[in-house]
């Protein structure tokens, strides 16, 4: 029997038809015997209507854990949650080398520690040429600008070729902290020919230039030199480069700093232990900003996109650290809603609108800029880096199909290939070769649940029709005793002027009384004729078909 020939395949498990939840894997050598990389193992955030009550949403790698003895290590771009924050949850599962640049492993060992992980499981790598050998695969990290310090593509060696995968990016000539786009870099990177271009697709559809970081600063100093009372600013944590602009502006306005919220201190403690933030303006502790005059005081909070337990939707609910805003007072989003998130945000704006506080949006693109390519910065790329074929990632569906469409009309293959799809990507043309089931698994509270595992299921309809939990005993000779107890939640206490659960209980007494002993011993037959009773009182008292709970009680003898 001859041997199976060897490949390169491309799989992404998350991040491709969907903003978030990063995570790819590649593969090279016998069909179904590749030996494996993974790059990046990022998290999604929940929202009330689909996911309630879940804390972070990561990426299904059952397919993952099934091939562990091949997974040779995992990858990181950067530090952006939608990238680093699965590690933390799911390195238990997978136990292999974690490798990044310095300012990402910083993050990343943060992780692990919170978690009780080993942080050895780290290696901080320098940037390309300097390279990581990984089984059939030799990494490096190809420095490049995005909204967040040390971001990188990773240049991805293997048998079959070269393979660029840019992970988020700008092109950003002025980024105020990190490394600017170096454009002469990229073409060394490209110079031996490139196999694929495995690309960010976010700003596809925004077709002009995508503007510098440094092009923010100017705007914010006047802005905040010309608000009365306490100016309070929000963005996102993981904006370095913002959170300095800011705090630059309120220095020069004459405005004491103080930062609030734990995953903004923990960004600007990470980014000055590696030596990415030296001249951060001095900040107070929230203790001491309580003190101090409010047209003397700017706040720079957590929360920008609406996250309820953030500082900024605290504030607009009321005190955080002994912090409340007034009217006169002024809040900033330095930020762009990602969608998704735009009634929670509007909430917050609102509030703080009932409250007199004046907000200042990015509506007219003064107050924040874009960590990711437009589409005429994505041709650039391709022509620098000049890959036989597009592969497009990170965005939603529309982005990826939309991106593929602009390699194609610039002369170079472009393949969608949707969360779940593996090509191949050794031979003349990329095709696919398999189609993989994901989905996500979800962080409730403390435990790991799957997608189709029914706690969120239910949960929703709970949520969506009520709860009843019907409780009756039934004696030693089967027989059904009087007096069931109906309890609800979730639905109206009354209907058409009777309490809702002695209408159940009353429907519950007339069918139980016509019930003989063999239906009565079965308790499956029991629950099933209590449930449709309960049901058909909600629906022709309030329609509803609520969840229904029995608890059936069975007395004995002795």
């Amino acid at each position: 029997m001859s041997a199976k020939r060897e490949r390169l395949i491309y799989l992404p498990l998350g991040g491709a038809g969907e903003i978030g939840m990063n995570a790819y894997v590649y593969g090279y050598g016998p069909e179904g015997k590749e030996r494996l990389i993974l790059v990046d193992l990022g998290i999604a955030f929940p929202d009330m209507d689909t996911t309630p009550g879940v804390d972070v949403i990561l990426p299904d790698i059952a397919w993952l854990k099934d091939r562990l003895d091949r997974l040779e290590a995992v990858f990181v771009t950067h530090g952006h949650e939608d990238h680093l924050g699965g590690v933390g949850h799911l390195y238990p599962q997978l136990k292999k080398p974690v490798y990044a640049r310095k300012f990402t492993a910083n993050l990343a060992r943060r992780k692990l520690a919170e978690k009780g992980q080993d942080q050895n499981a780290v290696t901080t790598v320098g940037p390309w040429p300097e390279t990581v050998e990984a089984g059939p695969f030799t990494v490096g990290f190809l420095p490049v600008s995005h909204s967040i310090p040390e971001s990188a593509a990773l240049v991805i060696d293997t048998p079959a070729g070269r393979i660029i995968h840019s992970g988020d990016f700008k092109l950003d000539a002025a980024p105020i902290v990190g490394e600017a786009f170096d454009p002469d870099l990229w073409a060394e990177a490209a110079k031996p020919g490139v196999l694929a271009l495995v690309c960010d697709s976010t700003n596809v559809f925004s077709r002009h230039p995508g503007r510098s970081e440094s092009q923010v600063a100017p705007n914010l100093v006047p802005l905040v030199k010309d608000a009365t009372g306490m100016f309070v600013a929000t963005t996102f944590a993981s904006n370095v480069a913002r959170l300095k602009s800011l705090a630059d502006a309120g220095v020069a306005a004459g405005r004491s700093i103080c930062l609030m919220g734990r995953a903004m201190r923990r960004m600007t403690e990470a980014a000055s232990e590696e030596g990415l933030l030296n001249d951060f303006p001095r900040t107070v502790s929230p203790e001491d900003a309580a003190s101090l005059p409010r047209e003397n005081l700017m706040l720079i909070v957590t929360g920008s996109q609406g996250e309820r337990r953030a500082a900024s939707a605290q504030l607009s609910r009321g005190k955080y650290f002994g912090m409340e805003m007034k009217e006169g007072d002024t809040f900033l989003f330095s930020s762009k809603t990602i969608p998704g998130n735009e009634k929670e945000v509007a909430r917050i704006m609102n509030n703080f609108s009932e409250m007199g506080v004046d907000v200042v949006t990015d509506d007219d693109g003064l107050y924040h800029v874009s960590g990711h390519a437009n589409r005429p910065d994505l041709e650039t790329v391709h022509g620098i880096v000049n890959p036989q074929t597009v592969i497009p990632m990170h965005g939603e569906h529309r982005h990826l199909r939309e991106h593929a469409k602009l390699a194609e009309s610039l002369g170079r293959t472009g393949v969608v290939a949707p969360n779940g799809t593996m090509l191949e990507l050794s031979g003349n043309a990329p095709r696919v070769v398999d189609h993989v089931e994901t989905g996500r698994t979800y962080l409730d509270g403390m435990a790991l649940v799957g997608q189709f595992d029914g706690v969120v299921r239910d949960r929703l309809r709970m949520a969506l029709n009520g709860h009843v939990v019907v409780a009756l005993m039934i004696d030693d000779d089967d027989a059904v005793m009087e007096d069931t107890w109906v309890d609800i939640r979730g639905l109206p206490d009354a209907a058409n002027g009777a309490p809702l659960a002695d209408l159940m209980e009353q429907h519950l007494a007339g069918v139980l009384s016509r019930v003989d002993s063999r239906t009565a011993g079965d308790d499956e037959k029991l629950e099933d004729l209590i449930t449709k009773g309960v049901r058909k009182v909600a629906q022709d008292e309030v329609g509803k078909r609520p969840e229904v709970t029995v608890l059936i009680t069975r007395l004995t003898a002795d």
